[in-house]
C-alpha cells in the first residue's frame, strides 16, 4: 500500500521566523512494516529536485512534494496553478515547472487557506491573479489557528509580505475562469475541512482538484476555527459527488495517485458514519477522547488509515484526528 499524506505539516521554516512554528503534522497512511518513511512536512529542504512531476494529461500536471499537490493546468495564455504549497516553496515550484512549459504562471487557485496549500503565493510576481472562495481570502487575513493543532497562529506570510499573494478575485458559490477546452469551473458546496473549500474543475479533462476535503483515506481536519464542520462535512461531499458525476479522476490534496468520483462517494459515508458515531457517543455521555479511544476504522473501509496506525512524529496521529474530530462535532451538537 502506497504511504500517502493528510493534511501536511503546516511548518512555517526559519528563513520566515526565527521560532520554527510546527503548525501541523502529517498522518501517513502506513506501507510496509520496517520500510522507510517518506520525510515529514517541513523536513524537506525546498528544492525542484524533491519535486515530482506527475503527467495527467498533455496540459495538466500534478506536481507533488512541498505540502499540498499542485495541479499545473497548460492554457494558451500561461499556466494555471492549483495550490503552492508550503513557505519556501514557490520558488522551487517555478523551477520544476520550466522542465514542463516555458510559459509563465498566469493564475493561482488555492483550494483552501491552509498554509500547506497556500503560502507560495507570496514567492510569485504580484501580476500573477490569486483566485479563491470569498471565505478563503478572509481565513487568509485573519490566519487563525487550525482546530486541534494549533494554540496560537504562525506568522501571517501575507501581512508580511505586504499582501503579497492574497487573492484579488473571490466567489461566493461559482466561477468560471477561461472558455472551451480551457473552461475552469470553481464550485463551493459548503462547509467540510474548512469554510471555503473549493472543488477546481477541468470540464474538457473530466478532471477536479478537491483539495483537503479528500485529503486521502483518512480522517481529515475539521477546522471549526476557519468555517470547518464536522455535522455538515458528509453532505458536503455527498453535493459534490452529484456535481462530479462527469469527472473520471480526482486530484486529492495528499495522495500519491488520483482517485475517483465512486472513492469520493465511499469517502462520503465514511464520514457520515463516523459522526453518527460520535453522536451516539456524545449521548451515551462520552467525552471525545474516550470516543477516540474506542472508535476503530470501519473493516468495510479497505485500505484506509487506522487509528492504530502511527503518525510520522510527536504532533498528530489518526487517533489524534478521531479525538478532534469528534469535540468538533459535540460543539456543533450544542
Amino acid at each position: 500500500m502506497k504511504r500517502v499524506f493528510v493534511l501536511g505539516t503546516l511548518v512555517l521554516v526559519g528563513a520566515l521566523s526565527a521560532t520554527v512554528a510546527a503548525l501541523q503534522q502529517p498522518a501517513r497512511q502506513g506501507g510496509a512494516r520496517g520500510a522507510t518513511p517518506p520525510p515529514a512536512f517541513g523536513e524537506e529542504k525546498p528544492s525542484a529536485d524533491a519535486l515530482m512531476v506527475e503527467k495527467v494529461k498533455d496540459n495538466l500536471y500534478v506536481l507533488r512534494g512541498g505540502g499540498g499537490n499542485t495541479a499545473a493546468f497548460i492554457t494558451a495564455a500561461g499556466v494555471v496553478l492549483v495550490d503552492t504549497k508550503l513557505p519556501g516553496w514557490g520558488q522551487p515550484l517555478i523551477q520544476k515547472l520550466k522542465t514542463v512549459t516555458n510559459k509563465p504562471v498566469t493564475t493561482i487557485i488555492n483550494t483552501h487557506f491552509h498554509f500547506d496549500h497556500a503560502s507560495g503565493n507570496v514567492e510569485f510576481p504580484a501580476t500573477v491573479e490569486v483566485v479563491t472562495h470569498e471565505n478563503t481570502k478572509t481565513y487568509l487575513e485573519q490566519n487563525k489557528p487550525v482546530t486541534g493543532v494549533q494554540t496560537t497562529a504562525g506568522p501571517n506570510l501575507f501581512k508580511q509580505n505586504g499582501g503579497r499573494g492574497l487573492p484579488k478575485r473571490t466567489f461566493r458559490d461559482t466561477l468560471t475562469l477561461g472558455t472551451g477546452n480551457e473552461r475552469i469551473e470553481l464550485r463551493y458546496f459548503g462547509p467540510a475541512h474548512t469554510g471555503g473549500d473549493t472543488f477546481v474543475i477541468f470540464p474538457a479533462l473530466r478532471l477536479a482538484h478537491v483539495g483537503d476535503v479528500f485529503p486521502n483515506k483518512g480522517l481529515p481536519i475539521m477546522d471549526k476555527n476557519n468555517g470547518g464542520s464536522g455535522v455538515a462535512y458528509p453532505e458536503t461531499v455527498e453535493k459534490a459527488v452529484k456535481a462530479l458525476a462527469g469527472v473520471d479522476a480526482l486530484i486529492n490534496g495528499h495522495t500519491e495517485a488520483q482517485t475517483t468520483v465512486a472513492d469520493l462517494r465511499e469517502y462520503g459515508t465514511f464520514l457520515r458514519e463516523f459522526v453518527s458515531s460520535a453522536r451516539a457517543a456524545k449521548k451515551a455521555g462520552k467525552t471525545p477522547a474516550q470516543f477516540a479511544a474506542e472508535w476503530k476504522t470501519p473493516v468495510k473501509f479497505a485500505g484506509y488509515l487506522s487509528t492504530t496506525d502511527p503518525g510520522p512524529g510527536p504532533n498528530l496521529s489518526q487517533a489524534d484526528f478521531a479525538r478532534n474530530g469528534a469535540q468538533v462535532i459535540y460543539d456543533e451538537l450544542k
